[in-house]
């Protein structure tokens, strides 16, 4: 599949801003089943991008603009050609090994709630990681309703578990905690979805969870959607949780309060999803 983004960041400030620094993660990699074909960042005010690897391996770009600035848009777009791998992910930067993905968050943890969820869904699969995992993504989806509101910042996994609803960051978040609650690694993933009939709409990109199977490797799982990744979806950011892996983290001097409006494009050959 060809898919196609365009997710522009418009920031407007009260009054005008003194400077603004921003880190970005935003240009997706190539892996199995992922090659991008062109991608660029253009940054409204003059500034120079300087592009770093963090220590996941992820792509940042971090800019400083000097002011006096009314307004900033950033502007990511690009292509990526993409295949359906059945959810497994190979191929990617891995920095850690699959263990240090067991590590709790603030996000992340459990609580009672989340971790006696997870020991009733292994109690009917057994000792089988794989379908454990499925049953898991299957009771999410089924069981929590999808909050498709962006968020500044994401509830915890115990937060959106106890109120039943959550946005794509808030159910990776779930996902993950019950796969570490049962010694299952997991990670988060931050990207883009290619969205058809009956997928979850989108405002500010995707967002969905890594398990670590043995003898398989890691199997991507989207809880927002009840499904496994496919070709509909660009892999960009990973990370423990949203705060590792969050697409912009930035602050501005001056400027009073600041207004972010998104407007994200995705289509693939001509049909388009647009939030």
């Amino acid at each position: 599949m060809l898919i196609r983004v365009s997710h522009l960041a418009s920031y407007r400030y009260g009054t005008p801003a003194s400077s603004v620094i921003q880190i970005l993660r935003q240009t997706p990699r190539n892996h199995d089943g992922q090659f991008v074909l062109n991608w660029r960042i253009d940054v409204s005010a003059d500034c120079r991008l300087e592009e770093h690897e963090d220590a996941f391996g992820n792509i940042t770009h971090a800019f400083t603009v000097n002011g006096p600035l009314e307004m900033l848009k950033v502007l990511v777009e690009g292509e990526v050609e993409t295949r359906d791998t059945q959810g497994i992910v190979r191929g990617a930067v891995e920095r850690f090994p699959p263990s240090l993905f067991l590590r709790e968050t603030t996000l992340t943890q459990p609580g009672e709630a989340i971790a006696a969820f997870a020991a009733q869904v292994q109690a009917e699969t057994g000792d089988d990681a794989l379908k454990t995992l499925h049953l898991t993504l299957s009771r999410l989806h089924e069981e929590l309703e999808y909050d498709a509101a962006p968020a500044d910042s994401p509830k915890s996994a115990a937060e959106a578990f106890a109120a039943k609803r959550g946005g794509c960051q808030a159910l990776a978040h779930i996902f993950i905690a019950a796969a570490r609650s049962l010694n299952i690694p997991a990670r988060y993933i931050a990207g883009y979805f290619c969205g058809g009939d009956g997928a979850d709409g989108q405002q500010a990109g995707h967002a969905w969870a890594e398990a670590f199977v043995a003898g398989l490797g890691w199997v991507a799982f989207d809880a927002a959607n009840g499904i496994c990744a496919t070709d509909a979806h660009v892999r960009v950011a990973v990370g423990l949780d949203w705060l590792g892996a969050a697409p912009v983290r930035g602050t501005h001097y001056g400027g009073g309060e600041e207004t972010l409006t998104v407007e994200l494009q995705v289509d693939q050959a001509g049909r388009q999803v647009q939030s």
